[in-house]
């Protein structure tokens, strides 16, 4: 492989951030500038493969990157089509406002959004949480500077909530399965994270002083909506236990559902030929899809020319608690999965607080930016006003929260040990 190349793909990987920062300058959809650039990438390393041992290793490469993407692309798929289905429906805002008063003050409100998200994503995915979330939030019909107070929390109460579970993040349950932490160990990581995700809710919430006063809507549910939310929650608990005891992929669950779904509008009704529940899937938006295609193979372009295991380095040359640190805010730019990967492959050596605090940093970390996470991604295709220059206006807070959240992981691990 020329010594050039992955300098041209390290640059065109970072093309492709600038491209997301400056949507609103070139006026140019991130979507459409990070899927040429990942396939561009892709392109190049197929053309100055200078033998047929690299050119199989990039194929292999290829498909594997492929597969990653379409599992994700089918999950997203199905859990999408479930969430557009009930948002039509009006079911999930007919939830929310049963617990809901008419009346609570927007700090109260942001806090109890935060809980919310940080529950949830405990018990499903983070791309599920967020779409029900961020469901929460557009329901609210807030003013566009505090419904973008109200989305930051949500997307850094998601990742939080989903770190202390194997199945609310896939880096927890790849360390998990390593052997580094356990099932209680990572139990208790929700204490930080819980207080973390409170206090960012409280820093955001000082400049709301007015009363919101939610209109609580009456949507007539007919039978099929409620056995369909019903299949929805079934769907995500035997995601959980499927995965857990089975070892089944989430993807596949979801399709399952999904298919289970359609099943049940046909027998009840709602399948019509004027209405099709296939419609339903052409509600999603796929400019999220594309630009999670776009992303993953430009990250897995970066992994081809092993540039990502150039940060484990970074523990030759400073404490471990202090690279786990840096790597959650890595994290925030560069995909934390294979971040995760190339430490677990390179052995490194640590001790269970500071496993714990790297679980923390790098299933954390990406709420620093918006694209740092799929949580934010799936929550700036949602919200209109949430991109990442408006998203940047609250660094600090979240940066804040952030140290505070892995300081107390720091402290657990050493009162555990």
């Amino acid at each position: 492989m020329p010594d050039f190349l992955p300098y041209v793909l390290i640059a065109l990987a970072l093309l492709g951030l600038l491209g997301v920062i400056l949507e609103e300058v070139i006026h140019i959809n991130k979507a459409q500038v990070v899927l040429f650039l990942g396939a561009l990438s892709w392109v190049l390393l197929f053309m100055f493969s200078p033998n047929e041992e690299t050119h199989a290793l990039v194929r292999e490469g290829l498909d594997e990157n492929i597969a990653e993407i379409a599992s994700l692309w089918l999950f997203l798929l199905a859990a999408m089509t479930f969430v557009a289905y009930l948002n039509k429906k009006g079911l999930i805002e007919s939830l929310i406002y049963r617990f809901l008063p008419q009346q609570v003050s927007e700090r109260k409100l942001l806090i109890m959004t935060g809980l919310f998200a940080f529950v949830f994503s405990s018990l499903a995915d983070n791309i599920t949480a967020t779409l029900i979330s961020v469901a929460l939030i557009l329901s609210l019909n807030l003013p566009a500077k505090k419904t973008l107070r109200f989305a930051t929390v949500a997307v850094f109460s998601v990742n939080s909530g989903g770190v202390s579970m194997i199945t609310g993040d896939v880096t927890t349950l790849m360390i998990f399965l390593d052997g580094k932490v356990t099932i209680t160990n990572l139990l208790f990581l929700s204490v930080p994270a819980l207080c973390a995700v409170l206090l960012l809710a409280f820093m955001l919430s000082l400049p709301l002083k007015d009363v919101a006063v939610i209109n609580h809507k009456k949507n007539d549910l007919a039978r099929v909506d409620l056995v369909i939310g019903a299949v929805f929650m079934l769907t995500i608990l035997s995601t959980i236990g499927g995965n857990v005891l089975f070892d089944i992929p989430p993807v596949l669950s979801f399709l399952t559902g999904m298919s289970v779904m359609f099943l049940v509008a046909r027998a009840y009704g709602e399948d019509t030929e004027n209405h099709p529940i296939l419609n339903y899937i052409r509600q999603i938006e796929f400019d999220t899809l594309l630009f999670f295609l776009g992303i993953l193979l430009i990250v897995g372009s970066l992994k081809e020319i092993h540039a990502l295991k150039s940060f484990v380095s970074l523990y030759e040359i400073m404490p471990a608690w202090a690279a786990n640190y840096l790597m959650g805010l890595l994290s925030s730019v560069i995909d934390n999965v294979p971040l995760t990967a190339a430490l677990l492959k390179a052995d490194v050596t640590m001790s269970l607080q500071e496993w714990m605090a790297l679980t923390y940093a790098v299933g954390v970390g990406g709420s620093l930016l918006i694209i740092g996470s799929s949580a934010g991604i799936v929550a700036m295709s949602k919200i209109n006003e949430l991109t990442f220059g408006s998203y940047l206006k609250f660094l600090l807070a979240l940066l804040i929260a952030y140290t505070f959240g892995y300081s107390s992981t720091l402290l657990l691990g050493q009162i555990i040990n």
